[in-house]
C-alpha cells in the first residue's frame, strides 16, 4: 500500500525533533506495508470511516485507509489533545 501524506500533516512532521519525526515515519511507513496486521499502539476511529491513529509517544497521527485504491493517508499529526480537534 501506499503512503500519502496531506501537506499539513508533512508540515507539522518537518517541524518536529529529527529522531521523533523518523520513528513516527517508520512507524506509518510499517503500517502501510501490511495494513491488515496486528499494530501496537494503533486504534480505529468513530468519526472517521476507514480512520485509524497511531500513538506515538505525545503524538498522534491520523490516517484512513482506501484498501480499493492502494492508499494510505495520513490527515493530521500533532501532539496528543491537539490533533482530534
Amino acid at each position: 500500500m501506499r503512503l500519502a501524506v496531506d501537506k499539513a500533516a508533512l508540515k507539522v512532521l518537518r517541524r518536529m525533533q529529527p529522531k521523533v519525526a523518523a520513528a513516527m515515519l517508520a512507524r506509518l511507513e510499517a503500517i502501510a506495508a501490511d495494513p491488515s496486521a496486528k499494530h501496537p499502539n494503533v486504534e480505529t476511529l468513530q468519526d472517521i470511516r476507514n480512520g485509524f491513529r497511531l500513538r506515538q509517544g505525545d503524538w498522534r497521527a491520523v490516517f484512513e485507509l482506501d484498501t480499493g485504491a492502494g492508499i494510505m493517508r495520513v490527515t493530521k499529526i500533532g501532539p496528543r489533545g491537539q490533533v482530534y480537534k
